[in-house]
Order: structure tokens, then sequence, then C-alpha cells
């Protein structure tokens, strides 16, 4: 359901979060969150766009979050690079329906109203900090975590 951008964004997102004071290399990010390097560069530039992400230039420079990762929801990274698109009126362009929609699309609208719904209740913070015993990334992140401390 999701592309392989969203995957991409929500990784590096990830990455970012577990070094909230600390600017990442785009070669940290991509070997941590295990990024094809080229394709990196097309997924930060929506999240710096949206403000998800902050740029620096320089010899200390790289990215870091825009925000606190408890004000990011995994929505939030979703509509950055690849946006969920509701239905609101026939796709069929039917002159029949009007602006209703048939209960096929009213069910598939539906479903994507919850699975928004869903990311939107969720927050990078909650996704890192979970007590999980499976956590995002986490071989990357104890490197990560050893590397900055």
């Amino acid at each position: 359901m999701f592309s392989q951008t969203v995957e991409y964004a929500l990784r590096a997102m990830v990455v970012l979060a577990n070094a909230p004071d600390s600017p990442q290399t785009a070669q940290s990010i991509s070997d941590i969150a295990k990024l094809p390097p080229d394709y990196l560069f097309k997924v930060m530039q929506p999240l710096v766009k949206a403000g998800l992400v902050v740029a620096q230039r320089g010899k200390r420079g790289g990215f870091m979050l825009g925000r606190n990762s408890g004000e990011v929801t995994i929505f939030d990274v979703v509509n950055a690079v690849d946006p969920i698109h509701r239905i609101h009126t026939c796709p069929l362009k039917l002159r029949t329906h009007g602006i209703r929609l048939c209960p096929l699309h009213r069910k598939l609208d539906s479903a994507l109203a919850m699975v928004e719904d869903a990311l939107k209740s969720s927050t990078l913070a909650e996704v890192i900090e979970s007590g999980d015993p499976v956590r995002s990334l986490c071989e990357s992140v104890v490197k990560l975590h050893a590397k900055v401390h």
C-alpha cells in the first residue's frame, strides 16, 4: 500500500529521531537506514520542504529533525513524500454519481480514512520509544548511539 519512497522516508526519519541533537550526514543516514545513497536526496527534499527536516550545510552540517519527534506524526511523513489520496468524487467521472460516491468507492474511501487516522495518531517518538523488544532499525541505532556518545 505504501510506496518505497514512504518506506525510505520513514526509515530516514527514525534515524534522525534517534539522534535529535546531532546532525546526520547523508552517508550516515543511508548506512543506518539501509537506503540507496542516490535515493536519499530524493526522499529528503520533500521532508525539508515540509519542515519535517532541516538541512545544514558545512563541515558540521547534515540533516536534523525540524520539529520534536513527539510532534511529528507518521502521517506527516507519508503526506510529505507520497500523500494518501482520498476519494472525494467518482473516479470514473460518471455523471449519474455527481459528487456522491458509489458503495464501492465509499468503502474504499472509508478504509483510507481509517489508515489516515491510524497514521495521525502515531508519532515518531512513540515509534522509537516503544517498549516493543523489536525496535526500528535496532542494530543500526545501537551503532549510531555508540558514535554519538
